[in-house]
């Protein structure tokens, strides 16, 4: 697999749209999208402002349909890591692999960078912004029509949207539903491309697939748009034995007393009367859930 799944410019001054997809290794949706939008992009030919480019994550987790090799990629983006060089793990040196592709575009070459991290989730979801509230990212996400999460890397320190927000770009994670749902793929192009319009001008009706590859997320898939801050995470042990509870789905409401899942033979409740969120329905990760309220 490719680093650089594509890249395309009309070449006229704008900004930068810089996409990461697959920094997990088990969420090749947002890869198959970004695909998709450049097999579009060198097909239609529409006129944009600056530049896109596609990036792939965790290219061997990929290749091997697994979420990391040895540690989680969307948790390496520490500023200790990445000032000192480190390469100890596979991640990390992924991860230095991307931050070399990123400073190839440097921010005095465009008017303005943005960019957009791809994920799905392992529970059954609708799909929904995570953004981190610095800079102008907050203001950014609540132009895109979707339910709205603010804080997860205010509480899980690492992630690749942090690094991307420190170091000055504008943007957001966008989760586009569960892993193997084919509606994610749909809701990764539609992000894309309406992305595009916001960021680089691009007029949705010059694609010959429209209205359907935007519609069937903005008007079909995505929630009316509302807005939820994270109140608390559930994290775990690497040698935790964890188990939810079967069923739950993103943004589901929950009670005090509600029995949510098992960790080391006993019984999680939960403390709240809110909404659960990102619930661990697979074997790798230290996130056993998180809880969200409405604001």
């Amino acid at each position: 697999m490719e680093r650089i799944i594509g890249k395309y410019t009309s070449n006229q001054e704008g900004p930068l749209l810089f996409v990461t997809a697959g920094v997990h290794g088990n969420e090749p949706s947002g890869v198959k999208a970004l695909e998709k939008v450049f097999a579009e992009l060198e097909k239609a030919k529409p006129n944009i402002k600056g530049t896109l480019v596609g990036v792939a994550g965790n290219k061997l987790a990929l290749e091997k349909d697994q979420r990391f090799i040895e540690e989680d990629l969307n948790r390496t983006w520490k500023e200790e890591s990445i000032i000192n060089q480190k390469k100890d793990t596979h991640e990390q040196r992924e991860m230095h692999e991307i931050i070399k592709v990123l400073e190839s575009y440097p921010e005095t070459d465009f008017t303005k960078r943005y960019f957009l991290d791809c994920h799905t989730t392992s529970s059954a979801s609708l799909p929904y912004v995570s953004v981190q509230v610095v800079n102008d990212n907050d203001e950014w996400a609540h132009r895109f029509p979707t339910y709205i999460v603010r804080g997860f890397s205010d509480i899980v320190y690492g992630a690749i949207d942090h690094y991307l927000s420190r170091t000055g770009l504008t943007g957001f994670t966008f989760e586009a539903g569960q892993h193997t749902d084919k509606r994610s793929v749909e809701n990764h192009e539609g992000m894309i491309w309406l992305a595009l319009k916001e960021a680089c001008g691009l007029e949705l009706e010059k694609l010959t697939c429209y209205p359907d590859c935007v519609d069937n997320f903005a008007k079909k898939n995505a929630p009316d748009q509302k807005t939820f801050e994270i109140i608390h995470r559930y994290g775990l042990e690497n040698d935790d034995e964890f188990k939810m509870q079967p069923g739950y789905e993103n943004f589901q409401k929950i009670e005090k007393g509600e029995l949510l899942a098992v960790k080391n033979a006993e019984e999680v409740k939960s403390e709240w009367d809110a909404y659960i969120f990102m619930p661990l329905y697979q074997s790798q990760g230290n996130d056993g859930f998180f809880v969200i309220q409405e604001v």
